[in-house]
């Protein structure tokens, strides 16, 4: 779903890749295995947080256990390396100029700090402008629907080119 924003947002750029780090240390007593996954760009580069980064000691499930948490982790860890690795913001709100960053939809004011109560699927959100117009723009997956017409349109003729449709 994230490489469909991708693809819609950077065309030309190539679809991530999830990456599996081995861990160096030994597996410890609670049996669970450490190996870190990562999103990656296609040539195996990453930046930032695993996506199944996790503290058991503390009680933390090994792995996000539900597809919201998942897509969120996904979206959140895709939007560093892209930003990190091509030194651009990724994705940006074409109402405000800015990036976006996912987060449960609903959550729309500045004061959300990662913990909540919202049920929502994961949503890019902006933070607007200096007013405090804080927005959600759409879901995670579906940013094509976003898009200025002639992007839009753009989009639609490269796929169906893709797809051997012309």
């Amino acid at each position: 779903m994230v490489n469909r924003d991708l693809t819609a947002t950077l065309p030309g750029q190539d679809p991530l890749i999830l990456m599996v780090a081995p861990s160096w240390q030994p597996v410890p007593p609670s049996g669970i295995d450490r190996d870190q996954v990562y999103v990656a760009m296609p040539d195996g580069r990453w930046h930032g947080n695993p996506v199944n980064a996790c503290d058991v000691e503390e009680g933390d499930p090994p792995e996000p256990d539900d597809p919201t948490t998942v897509l969120t982790v996904v979206a959140d860890a895709a939007q560093e390396t892209i930003t990190e690795l091509l030194w651009q913001a990724w994705p940006i709100c074409w109402e405000h100029k800015i990036g976006m960053h996912p987060r449960p939809a609903g959550t729309a004011d500045d004061g959300y700090q990662g913990e909540t109560d919202a049920a929502g699927p994961p949503v890019w959100w902006c933070r607007g402008s200096q007013d405090g117009d804080c927005h959600d723009v759409s879901l995670v997956g579906e940013l094509a629907a976003t898009l200025p017409g002639k992007q839009r349109r753009a989009l639609r003729r490269s796929e169906r080119k893709r797809d051997g449709r012309q």
